[in-house]
């Protein structure tokens, strides 16, 4: 593992504050599902935990509350693009599972709660109360950007490889 590909992995302070969760299976279980074609939703939720713990940081806010949501925004377990809910789209109903799942973990605070709860704002309604909760529901927008132009330039290369192919 390298520090460029796993940055998380070499900061102590935010490993003190989502060590002790990465450790659970719980958590660890996220790596057995796919998210966003391209990634599984352990690396996703890391991703999104990490970039908002340094924009956190970086303002002084609260650094360790915006990592630990962060990390358990996605906390569940099942494939989106195959369960449906009778209460609601998956925009609506997953942050309340995830949240649900938070719980049984560990203490949620009620910053914690509001990050996991609205990350989904602008595909739901109620928009966050804290400015830590504003942070991870766009991080979260741009890591999902990310994922899905990889998938793009791979879905492009591919292309471009299999055309080349098919004129030899």
């Amino acid at each position: 593992m390298n520090k460029k590909d796993f940055p998380w992995l070499y900061d102590a302070e935010y490993m003190s504050y989502v060590g002790g969760l990465l450790e659970t299976p719980e958590v660890q279980k996220l790596n057995e599902f796919t998210h966003h074609y391209i990634s599984t939703r352990l690396l996703h939720s890391l991703n999104v935990s990490y970039t908002s713990y340094k924009i956190s940081k970086k303002f002084g806010w609260n650094k360790k509350a915006t990592a630990r949501a962060g990390l358990l925004h996605d906390l569940f377990y099942y494939d989106w693009r195959e369960t449906k809910f009778a209460e609601g789209s998956h925009a609506y109903v997953h942050p309340r599972i995830a949240y649900q799942n938070a719980q049984k973990l560990t203490t949620i605070s009620k910053l914690e709660k509001d990050i996991i709860i609205k990350h989904m704002w602008g595909a739901t309604i109620a928009p966050p109360r804290y400015k830590e909760s504003f942070i991870v529901t766009f991080v979260d927008d741009y890591v999902a950007i990310k994922e899905w132009t990889q998938l793009m330039k791979m879905k492009w290369k591919h292309h471009k490889l299999f055309k080349k192919e098919k004129l030899s």
